[in-house]
Parts: C-alpha cells; structure tokens; sequence
C-alpha cells in the first residue's frame, strides 16, 4: 500500500487543518482502543472469524468479566459488532480496518528481521 502522508504548511485554509485534526482524533481514539493487549489479543483472534464470548474467555485464559470488559470498550469504538443466538453472544470484526492494523502491527514487530 503505497500512501503520501500529509504535510501541514503554513498556507492551509482553516478547513484543511480542520480535517486532518478530526482524521488525528478519529486515529487516536482507534489507538487507544487497541492500545490494551487484552483487546488488542480479542481482534487477533476475531480476524479467523466470529467468536462467542466464551470461546474467546477459552483462547485467551481469561475470565468472562474481563474480557466481557475489553469487548465493550471495543464495541463502543466501532471496531466489534456483537449478535445473539439464545444465551450465546458472538462478536465478529465490524470492518476491515482491525484486520489492516493488525497486519500493520505484524509487519513492524512480528516478522523476522532480515
């Protein structure tokens, strides 16, 4: 992916700061979100597929208040969309941005340096 970063000079108009202000906050708040490693282990795991709150206490040897916790910080950001059938509550990723940042994140810090 081949992007070009935006540079701020002197000569842009006040509506031009303010989008990339608001683009810095939006991008913020999605850091912050993903900031904790329990949250950040939950969308590792969603990006397979749907999860169930329990499968997810299972694969990450936590109990149901804590990542019940990390899921409603993740829901309330946008980035978790949850369904339920019965008693069961199943999440999945809202859209693919996780999945970005998370390969992101493996690029920079997973892979083997050559």
């Amino acid at each position: 992916m081949n992007m070009t970063l935006p540079v701020i000079r002197d000569d842009m108009s006040e509506r031009e700061l303010d989008s990339i202000v608001e683009k810095a906050t939006t991008a913020s708040a999605f850091l912050k979100a993903i900031s904790h490693e329990g949250r950040l282990m939950i969308l590792c795991h969603l990006v397979s597929g749907e999860k169930s709150v329990t499968e997810l206490e299972e694969l990450l040897s936590a109990r149901q208040a804590a990542v019940s916790q990390q899921l409603s910080r993740l829901r309330l950001e946008g980035l978790v969309v949850p369904r339920r059938e019965g008693k069961a509550i199943y999440y999945r990723l809202a859209d693919d941005k996780p999945k970005r940042m998370l390969e992101c994140v493996y690029e920079l810090f997973c892979q083997d340096e050559d």
